[in-house]
């Protein structure tokens, strides 16, 4: 190795030890402060356990006790980073039975963790009615973040992100689903799905059909070691995704928001005519734009002209 190989290999070891440093004594910091009673939703990573924050494993080492969807799953996470956690289920089939008692150890002043099998608690899963009845009765209930499949797949597949809609699993049945998909078909947002592999093939294909050739993608066991995203016209996906992909793993389907229509000039001043007779320019403008899926400035300037010329 020559000169500058050993001292690159130098800086590197360096700055790694400098990293475990600084992760040490941050998370010291975060141990030795008293973990206030209260609801803690404690967010795991999806996959990859390297995605933990300092701030879980700090909230998991120092609750009273934790609640998670299956004991074994979260033992092996808890396990792998070396914590004493006192394990309890907490799901669908129990939540009933638990809730009360969960809740009365907070009202006892505990500290109480909230874990899922994967990701951010309440996402999907029975978390939702506890945090729900926590906070109507003055508990303290906190969000610890972290990794979420939504997000993760939203901001991976190149689909717009400034507005999306989590709709979570579709009805398992086909006429269901296409209902439920009709329903979503004019939200201008990206629509963000869960799916089972089971499923999969057949709700792209309901899909394509009730949603039309928007751009879309489907993300497959995202941070894990076969980590895989689909992009495609939503009406091609189905074909893609059936050739060997959907045999296995947790699915995030993402469909773009509906295609842009042009609109005519005459036909946005139609609809201002009516609006504007019981409206300001102001709130014509955002009607018509939303109703019609024009640009806003475009509607506002010629709801300008109508208002100045006195035709309304």
């Amino acid at each position: 190795m020559n000169k500058l190989g050993k001292q690159k290999g130098a800086d590197t070891g360096a700055g790694s030890a400098r990293m475990q440093a600084c992760v040490s004594a941050a998370l010291d910091d975060v141990l030795h402060k008293p973990l206030a009673p209260g609801l803690y939703l404690v967010s795991t990573p999806i996959g990859n356990l390297s995605d933990i924050t300092l701030r879980a494993l700090a909230v998991l080492a120092r609750a009273d006790k934790v609640y998670c969807e299956n004991t074994r799953h979260t033992r092996k996470l808890v396990t792998h980073f070396g914590l004493a956690c006192e394990l309890q289920p907490y799901h669908e089939h129990n939540a009933h039975q638990e809730r009360p008692r969960l809740l009365a150890r907070v009202r006892a002043g505990h500290s109480v963790a909230l874990v899922a099998d994967a990701g951010t608690p309440l996402i999907s899963d029975p978390g939702y009615k506890l945090a729900r009845e926590a906070l109507e009765e003055g508990l303290s209930v906190i969000a610890i973040p972290g990794a979420s499949a939504v997000l993760a797949a939203l901001t991976s597949t190149g689909l717009p992100t400034d507005s999306f809609f989590f709709a979570g699993f579709l009805p398992p049945k086909r006429e269901g689903r296409r209902k439920r998909l009709a329903e979503l078909a004019g939200i201008p947002a990206t629509l963000v799905f869960y799916e089972a592999p089971s499923r999969l093939t057949a709700m792209l294909g309901d899909a394509g059909d009730v949603l039309g050739p928007r751009d879309a993608a489907v993300a497959k066991e995202l941070t894990k070691l076969h980590e895989a995203v689909l992009r495609g016209p939503l009406d091609t996906l189905g074909r893609a995704a059936g050739d060997g992909f959907s045999d296995r793993g947790e699915f995030v389907v993402l469909v773009g928001p509906p295609l842009a229509v042009e609109v005519s000039d005459d036909e946005i001043t139609d609809h201002l005519k009516e609006l504007l007779g019981s409206m300001s320019v102001r709130d014509a403008t955002r009607d018509a734009a939303e109703l019609l899926g024009a640009n806003r400035n475009r509607v506002y300037k010629l709801a300008l002209a109508l208002k100045q010329g006195g035709k309304t």
